[in-house]
């Protein structure tokens, strides 16, 4: 029989009684960070603001994550890890080479799009230069799969004599995250400057299909490319 999960007598600010449920607190937390610092910046995020908005309090955000720099390290370390879950989701192991890459494509560009706050969590790093990344001893090992999945899909295009030869699947990599990346990041300046709503359905299908294509064209044989 499962037990049931404790109630608090302490209220939130918002009088909603507490569930003392530690991970699923935990992770409210994460998320509700990743909106703020992909809002404001690590520097302008406040911790009173993220307590406010979560099922915790400001001690309890200290206790778990130690300063507004660890909970900034912890958002990042989740964003990263829901990629990785959704790709591992995608079952793509068994797929015919070309298939399995268009599905990681696919699934790349709708993450992206569906979780802005994670492209401006990275933005932001990148000011940092990664400062606050090196501090983390999870994330580099969760992107390592990110790699693999790639180098699999590849070499067994390439024993299928459907890939072209001499590619490194760091770069595979690089070009389907530019893609995708670039979708989110500048859509709102490419949107104003040619006064077009590239984040509009009809567009971001288009744009998808596209990823997708150019990806696939850089990587398969110039011989197996369709005709058409």
């Amino acid at each position: 029989m499962n037990t049931p999960l404790k109630i608090s007598r302490s209220k939130a600010r918002d009088g909603v009684t507490r569930v003392q449920d530690p991970k699923g607190t935990r992770q409210n937390i994460l998320e509700v960070a990743a909106q703020e610092f992909a809002l404001n910046g690590l520097s302008g995020a406040r911790i009173d603001e993220i307590a406010a908005k979560t099922r915790s309090s400001k001690r309890m955000i200290y206790y778990y994550f130690g300063s507004k720099e660890g909970l900034y390290v912890g958002a990042l370390e989740n964003a990263y890890a829901q990629v990785r879950a959704g790709e591992a989701k995608l079952d793509i192991a068994g797929l015919p080479p070309l298939q399995a890459l268009q599905r990681l494509v696919e699934f790349t560009f709708d993450h992206h799009h569906e979780h802005e706050e994670f492209i401006r969590m990275v933005m932001i790093e990148n000011i940092h230069h990664a400062e606050f990344l090196q501090r983390s001893d999870v994330i580099g090992d969760l992107n390592v799969t990110a790699i693999g999945n790639i180098e699999a899909i590849y070499s067994k295009g390439l024993a299928d004599g459907i890939f072209r030869a001499g590619l490194d699947p760091l770069e595979i990599h690089w070009q389907i995250s530019a893609l995708c990346f670039f979708n989110v990041s500048n859509r709102a300046t490419f949107s104003k400057i040619f006064n077009t709503d590239v984040g509009g359905v009809q567009h971001q299908a288009s744009l998808r299909r596209q990823s997708v294509d150019m990806v696939l064209r850089f990587v398969v044989r110039a011989d197996k490319l369709d005709a058409d």
